[in-house]
């Protein structure tokens, strides 16, 4: 019979989704030695194996890629070829919950739970809900970031007139119980059809959450409590309103160790040996990154000016990356700032960049430029792919632009630094809205004030003074300095210690074994 407990981590989507719950993982198994934890995600994260193996945490991967675009040409195919979108999408998501269910079973095997047993979920993978309930897990969701979606408008009405004693069930819980907020709040996408016909025909259990599978009437006799959920961002950014969920908790921003955050095996050694201190020093970066450095250190009137749009690319959305550059090159034409682009290895994006720089460079200097870095519009564009952390990066910028995701907005957010946000999808939209609320940015970009689809001229040069007038509004007096006071009001939070210690009040633990570094 088992007698040690298990803590699986499960957490689906882009890196910005997956990351910081890995972060948690790998601090709560160092934290309480006496569990077995595993991490379960797909195998494009594959990086983080070697960061959470070093914490005894168990990476176990799904096929399934982290994000699925119509136009993604990168997709795995899921049979013929002329397959659908939709049924191709079908496909994946079949595959990759039997993957789930096949994971979790070898997990756990035949023996019984324990009542230590613990399930952590993100939005994105409420597969682990159900199989909590399958297995008799207690089930926490985290995520960095407010739920990023929401119910339709009409989904109440319709609730209470298909299941109405579900939700006289729902509606009249206690506050400690499982109880219509947390439906509205978050749950509502496991009483639909898709979620509800894969518990029942895969699972064998109840198509609804909370119903007798017999009967399919609401289990009155027994009313689980109202589960954990932990949000990865900081009460001085983000208001928590009466009407969510009575345990929500809020612990900071998941920030992830400096050490993974580099696509350099070099530069994440020395982030680990100096990862006590500061990373300000001249030996943070290994030599492979020389032109980066001398481009950040060269002597300017203004520090540069960062743009990223991280997964935006592999995702479908930046579908002219030379209109994308030609923005850029006009911002440059009138105005006087550098810029730093992180194309993200995104390959169209590279391939441009590579085209134009590769006009002026002959040999060696080729090969070399598409490895290191290149620079392009007479030295005041220098464009990367490899992974450098932000916590580097933006303190020595002068403005941060970007998607709007929930770790380059909490990166920007620490370090103090003006941001300028044109969001795309999901939490991006709350993100850049909430950053122009409080006052660290101008009003969000629209997509195509960024991305035009057209490379006509005229187009290119209204669109470039969109981004310019931004840049200027973002390096404003009163926006820097309104940057500088949340980063000085973050400056002493702990998220991700702050997340473990929930989960060790979740699970009735008191004390600590280790601190996490």
């Amino acid at each position: 019979m088992r007698t040690t407990p298990i803590a699986v981590f499960m957490a689906f989507g882009t890196k910005g989704d997956v990351y910081p719950i890995a972060a948690i993982a790998a601090a709560f198994a160092v934290d309480m030695e006496q569990y077995n934890v595993f991490f379960i995600t797909h195998s494009a994260h594959e990086g983080l194996k070697v960061h959470l193996e070093a914490k005894t945490v168990v990476y176990l991967p799904v096929s399934s890629p982290p994000a699925l675009a119509p136009h993604d040409d990168s997709a795995p195919p899921a049979g013929s070829k002329d397959l659908s979108f939709s049924l191709q999408k079908r496909e994946i998501t079949r595959d990759h919950r039997r993957e789930c269910v096949s994971i979790v079973e070898r997990i756990f095997g035949d023996g019984l739970s324990l009542q230590s047993d613990l399930m952590v979920i993100n939005f994105f993978a409420l597969e682990g809900w159900s199989l909590a309930e399958l297995f008799h897990l207690r089930c926490v969701v985290a995520a960095p970031y407010v739920v990023p979606y929401s119910a339709p408008s009409s989904y109440e009405g319709k609730f209470r007139k298909e299941l109405p004693d579900l939700y006289k069930y729902l509606k009249e819980a206690p506050d400690d119980k499982v109880g219509w907020k947390d439906v509205i709040h978050w749950m509502w996408p496991l009483f639909t059809d898709e979620w509800g016909s894969w518990r029942n025909v895969e699972l064998r259990l109840s198509a609804c959450p909370f119903t007798d599978p017999v009967t399919g009437l609401p289990a009155w006799h027994d009313r689980p409590s109202s589960p954990l959920i932990l949000y990865g961002f900081s009460k001085e950014v983000v208001e928590c309103p009466g009407y969510w969920p009575s345990r929500v908790q809020v612990s900071g921003f998941w920030f992830l160790p400096s050490e993974w955050q580099f696509s350099c095996n070099k530069c994440a050694e020395i982030s680990a040996l100096v990862s006590s201190m500061p990373l300000n020093t001249k030996d943070e970066l290994c030599s492979t990154h020389v032109k980066l450095q001398s481009f950040m250190s060269a002597p300017a009137p203004e520090l540069p000016i960062f743009i990223g749009l991280s997964s935006i690319g592999s995702m479908g959305l930046m579908r002219n990356p030379q209109a994308f550059l030609q923005v850029i090159e006009n911002v440059i034409g009138i105005s006087s700032h550098r810029f730093l682009l992180f194309s993200a290895g995104y390959g169209p994006l590279d391939t441009a960049i590579n085209s134009l720089a590769q006009n002026g460079l002959v040999g060696s200097e080729r090969r070399q430029s598409s490895r290191d870095g290149v620079s392009i519009f007479g030295g005041r564009l220098f464009c990367y792919s490899g992974i450098i952390p932000y916590n580097w990066l933006f303190p020595r910028c002068a403005a941060v632009i970007h998607h709007g995701g929930s770790g380059s907005t909490a990166a920007a957010l620490r370090s103090g630094t003006p941001q300028v946000i044109c969001p795309f999808l999901m939490d991006q939209f709350y993100w850049a809205e909430r950053m122009f609320w409080i006052g660290v940015a101008p009003e969000p970009l629209k997509r195509h004030q960024l991305l035009p689809d057209k490379d006509e001229d005229l187009c290119i040069r209204e669109v470039a003074e969109v981004v310019a007038r931004a840049i200027g509004s973002a390096l404003s007096v009163e926006v820097r300095a309104r940057a500088l006071d949340i980063a000085k009001r973050i400056s002493s939070e702990d998220g991700v210690s702050q997340a473990v210690q929930a989960l060790k009040e979740e699970l009735g633990c008191l004390g600590s074994r280790k601190g996490y570094h």
